[in-house]
């Protein structure tokens, strides 16, 4: 009887039932639903990647902290021109509500045209109408926040709009006999911001600009005297920061097990470590650059580098291979 329905049966449809029961066997097991999220990208509706998918890949929401003078604006244009980044500059932004006499740009030119301050409401406003259209960017936040205050306000302002929370705060450690040194050194072109310093970036000609020829002037507070006070303010704002996310980055540690082979971790995405403190330190940009590009590349590989700066590269590796071969067709010759 059983030879009789297997002549009965196709070698066809045979094949199609085991090929139905080995997917089905192999869909039910627990190995394979624990790698999943290994090989899925979560994706918005557009097809982009969500600012925290499973994988692990996360968006850029970086702070970075330093003594004044100590390479932050060198080392954030570095990263903006090399990287797909965004730079946030707070104080950009207000001149730009103030000029275009927004409602809080309106609220702003009032309370300094009074002498007063800020408060942290009214630069949290400015912040988060910017960071609001960055969803799918990676970005640099420069200038806030600058207290304990406006951390918190941040921290919970991001967490309410379900926002990606900040990843990645480095702090540039340079010592301050070299900033000092740094500082006095220290000569701008005013209406083009171009710095240039005598030790290591002097001007081609002494006193003036290399693309203008128009004079050179020194920041009134690039002095010692200014210097002192504003690195005592530092170190009582900017080290409680330190710590706040330190503890904000401990706390976001999800807990390892050792048993688990690591293709067979699933954490839930709330469960990912978000946040990454770093110390860089250096006498110089040059020296602390290697450091912070390396940290950018490993922590955040789906960050991309821009085009142009690809081109660049590729250009350069052209030259370099052009010259290796001359160099050897020359010593062939002789």
């Amino acid at each position: 009887m059983h030879s009789a329905l297997a002549r009965r049966v196709m070698p066809s449809q045979l094949l199609a039932v085991a090929t139905q029961v080995t997917r089905r066997c192999f869909s039910h097991t627990a190995s394979r639903s624990r790698a999943l999220p290994f090989f899925l990208t979560a994706r918005t509706r557009n097809g982009n990647e969500t600012e925290n998918d499973q994988t692990g890949r996360r968006m850029l929401r970086m702070l970075m902290f330093g003594k004044p003078g100590a390479g932050k604006g060198t080392l954030t244009g570095r990263l903006v021109r090399k990287y797909d980044i965004v730079s946030v500059s707070t104080g950009d932004l207000l001149r730009q509500h103030i000029a275009e006499k927004t409602e809080v740009g309106r609220e702003a030119e009032d309370i300094v045209a009074a002498g007063g301050l800020l408060p942290d409401e009214v630069m949290l406003r400015v912040v988060s109408s910017e960071l609001e259209s960055l969803h799918n960017k990676h970005w640099i936040l420069d200038g806030f926040p600058r207290t304990i205050g406006q951390a918190e306000l941040l921290d919970g302002h991001l967490k309410k709009r379900s926002m990606s929370s900040l990843t990645l705060v480095v702090n540039l450690d340079v010592p301050d006999d070299v900033i000092l040194s740094r500082i006095s050194d220290r000569f701008v072109h005013l209406p083009s911001g171009r710095v240039y310093n005598l030790s290591y970036n002097p001007p081609r000609v002494a006193g003036f600009d290399d693309l203008t020829g128009e004079p050179l002037t020194k920041r009134p507070d690039d002095n010692p005297d200014v210097f002192a006070r504003r690195l005592a303010k530092f170190y009582s704002t900017t080290a409680p920061l330190l710590n706040h996310y330190s503890s904000s980055a401990s706390r976001a540690a999800p807990p390892r097990n050792p048993h688990l082979h690591p293709h067979q971790l699933s954490f839930p995405q709330s469960a990912l470590p978000t946040l990454k403190v770093k110390t860089l330190s250096g006498t110089t940009s040059d020296q602390i650059w290697p450091q912070l590009d390396g940290l950018i590349r490993n922590g955040f590989p789906s960050l991309r580098e821009r085009v142009d700066t690809i081109q660049m590269n590729l250009n350069n590796k052209r030259r370099h291979s052009l010259s290796e071969a001359s160099i050897t067709l020359n010593s062939e010759q002789k």
